[in-house]
């Protein structure tokens, strides 16, 4: 590893908000853009809750070509006009390098998905593009793997990527996948680059994603990416492990909590 093995910690500034070097993250939103209602209403209660950034998927990776794949490009549009309404960064994924521009206008941090952790070219594009990116690890990729990926970023001269932990497939069938804790102060030790864990689609259960989000903290992790919606039950998709809007604010201080506990303090900004 020639670049994600420095020894100095990178601090991300992303729109006025730090990820890394003792600065927590809390980046949440809707899986998916579905309408500008449930948009503008997730990001106003979010913010109000103190969350750093916020998540939503305009283009979405399904497993079947017949499911909801996003609202493309009117999501994006939506994306932008709930980042004039609350101030909150943009975290929104990327699937397809034709999009690449689109998502550029509207994206502070531009995601690639577990599906796309070894689509190379797409990771070099992004690379080129410069734009901070968090890279999600694979959903049967090791650590070292992961890492291989964020190369491919950090190799084209851009060094602001934030890793994700997601969960990994398994034999355990209790939950939909095995997040893997021991990988954040593993990856921690690797390398120089901040950690993020994502609790939301590892338990695919609203009720364990609080205890996910409160072991990732303490175990060190810079951030964690939850999904959130006001009314998950007409979520069009991922609504089962979607935390309700109204519960985010005491979500929010539990997850402050334990991120003190590893000496990680979540600041909603700074100037």
């Amino acid at each position: 590893m020639k670049y994600a093995a420095r020894e100095e910690r990178t601090v991300l500034e992303i729109a006025g908000r730090r990820i890394g070097g003792g600065h927590f993250a809390l980046i949440a939103g809707p899986c998916t853009v579905e309408s500008r209602e449930q948009t503008l209403e997730t990001a106003c209660a979010v913010r109000d809750a103190g969350a750093t950034m916020f998540r939503g998927g305009a283009y979405k990776p399904r497993t079947s070509p017949y499911s909801f794949q996003g609202l493309g490009q009117e999501g994006l549009r939506l994306l932008a006009e709930a980042k004039r309404e609350t101030g909150l960064p943009i975290v929104t994924e990327l699937m397809d390098v034709r999009d690449l521009d689109a998502v550029l206008e509207v994206a502070d941090v531009v995601q690639i998905g577990a599906r796309n952790m070894q689509n190379y070219s797409l990771l070099t594009e992004v690379g080129r593009a410069g734009a901070p990116v968090l890279l999600k690890r694979g959903l049967s990729s090791t650590l070292e793997e992961l890492l291989m990926a964020a190369e491919y970023i950090l190799a084209e001269g851009n060094p602001a990527v934030i890793l994700c932990e997601r969960g990994i497939r398994t034999f355990e069938t209790a939950y939909r996948f095995t997040l893997d804790i021991s990988g954040v102060p593993v990856l921690k030790e690797l390398t120089h680059l901040p950690v993020v864990v994502d609790p939301s689609h590892a338990a695919g259960r609203r009720e364990l994603v609080g205890p996910l989000s409160l072991a990732a903290a303490a175990a060190g992790a810079d951030g964690v990416i939850v999904e959130v919606h006001p009314r998950p039950e007409e979520a069009i998709c991922d609504g089962p492990q979607s935390l309700r809007t109204g519960d985010f604010e005491a979500y929010a201080e539990r997850v402050r909590a334990a991120a003190a506990v590893a000496g990680n303090t979540l600041v909603e900004a700074f100037v």
